[in-house]
């Protein structure tokens, strides 16, 4: 199974941090949005954040009301922010991979996770983990790279006309499921490609039921601003799902 650190990768880490700090990043304008619109209340429950990353959601967790917040992650430096800049009483981090769900003896009453599930190879055995982890009645909430994204095993997503205007998006070998190679700030980052029927297939037969799905898109006022987000029109960034136990 892939136990993937690329974040602790020094090069990775600085380019993902300088991509973080820019105005106009997706995971701020599109997919934070989205992921919060998608949280039932969160009033004296504890909370598991897989891949939490900076910390950035665990703290906005405890804002939301969350008695305890679990934060898990697999690289060391993004936990180093995590401790230095996002911390509470209430919040703890632990360095573990996504893989060793298994380990944990505690149960949660929400789990989400955000754009971490891609990196994952055995999405099966994540999801049992995650319903495993989850209290009756408890819901599991993620983003991921959309399908229509990760399917690519190229990366000449777009075509364009003469004035380099994103005319469509070059879809290909979608049914083909596995593993991809892609450069995103240094080469050879390795995501794993789901159909959505498997996706949603997997977390069936894990038990949940599915309560709604989001293919977020910018307002219009956001594509006026940031010109560039016109290429939702033609295909989505990020697939979001909530399920319950």
């Amino acid at each position: 199974m892939s136990n993937q650190n690329i974040y602790d990768n020094q090069i990775f880490f600085d380019g993902y941090k300088k991509l973080r700090s820019n105005p106009s990043a997706a995971n701020d304008i599109v997919e934070k949005p989205a992921l919060f619109s998608l949280s039932p209340n969160l009033q004296n429950k504890s909370i598991l954040d897989i891949g939490c990353g900076y910390g950035e959601n665990c703290v906005e967790f405890i804002k939301m009301g969350a008695s305890s917040v679990t934060g898990l992650d697999i690289s060391v430096k993004m936990l180093e922010v995590a401790e230095n800049e996002n911390t509470s009483p209430n919040i703890k981090y632990i360095n573990k991979s996504m893989t060793d769900l298994n380990e944990i003896a505690e149960k949660y009453d929400v789990i989400f996770s955000s754009l971490a599930v891609h990196y994952i190879e055995d999405f099966d055995k994540l999801i049992k983990d995650v319903y495993n982890l989850l209290n009756q009645g408890g819901y599991f909430i993620f983003s991921q790279e959309h399908p229509l994204t990760t399917a690519l095993l190229t990366q000449n997503y777009w075509t364009c006309n003469e004035e380099n205007e994103r005319i469509h998006y070059n879809l290909t070998t979608y049914a083909l499921e596995g593993e991809r190679k892609v450069t995103w700030i240094v080469d050879g980052v390795i995501k794993y490609h789901r159909t959505m029927s498997s996706i949603i297939n997997s977390l069936s037969n894990a038990g949940f039921i599915i309560n709604k799905m989001l293919e977020p898109i910018p307002s219009k006022e956001i594509m006026n601003q940031y010109p560039s987000y016109k290429r939702y029109i033609h295909k989505p960034d990020f697939l979001l799902i909530k399920a319950k136990k």
